[in-house]
C-alpha cells in the first residue's frame, strides 16, 4: 500500500521458505540438505539394505558450506529430510572500506553488508584490489546467510 502524504510504496517479505523437504532415498552427491541446522553440501551417500523390521537408511556426509565443517545423518530413506534454497550471485566489487565489500549487483543495486572473507580467498582478494584490477564476487546466499564464495577478475 502506498503512503498517501509521501507517496512511499511498503513492502514485506513474501513469507518464502528457506527450506523445502526432499525424501532422503532422493538426495544426490553435490546436491544439499540441512544437517543440525546448518546448510550443506553432500560430498558422500550411500544406502543400506532394510533389516528383518526396518528401513533402508541413507548414511550422509556433508560439508557445511558456510563453515566448511563435515557432518554427517543417518536416516530412513523413506523419511524426508530438509533441503535449503541456495542462491549464486555475482557481483561487480567497487570498493573496500573497514573490512566490509561495497558491491554493486547485475540490476544496478548496491551492497555494502558483506565482510571480507577469511583465509586465503580473502587475501586474494586484497592483493588483487590493491593491484587495481576489476573484480567480480561471487557470494552464496542460503537459510539467510550469505559469504563470498569465488573471486575471479572481470572480462571486458
Amino acid at each position: 500500500m502506498a503512503d498517501e502524504e509521501t507517496g512511499e510504496y511498503h513492502t514485506a517479505d513474501a513469507g518464502a521458505s528457506k527450506t523445502f523437504p526432499q525424501q532422503a532415498g532422493a538426495l544426490k552427491k553435490g546436491g544439499f540438505v540441512v544437517i543440525k541446522d546448518r546448510p550443506c553440501k553432500i560430498v558422500e551417500i550411500s544406502t543400506s539394505k532394510t533389516g528383518k523390521h526396518g528401513h533402508a537408511k541413507a548414511h550422509i556426509v556433508a560439508i557445511d558450506i558456510f563453515t566448511s565443517k563435515k557432518l554427517e545423518e543417518l536416516c530412513p530413506t523413506s523419511h524426508n529430510m530438509t533441503v535449503p534454497f541456495v542462491n549464486r550471485v555475482e557481483y561487480q566489487l567497487l570498493d573496500i572500506n573497514d573490512g566490509f565489500l561495497s558491491l554493486l549487483g547485475g540490476k544496478d543495486e548496491a551492497k555494502e553488508d558483506l565482510k571480507v572473507p577469511e583465509g586465503e580467498l580473502g587475501e586474494k582478494l586484497m592483493k588483487d584490489f590493491e593491484a587495481g584490477k576489476d573484480l567480480l564476487v561471487t557470494t552464496m546466499c542460503a537459510m539467510g546467510e550469505e559469504q563470498v564464495c569465488q573471486v575471479s577478475e572481470a572480462r571486458d
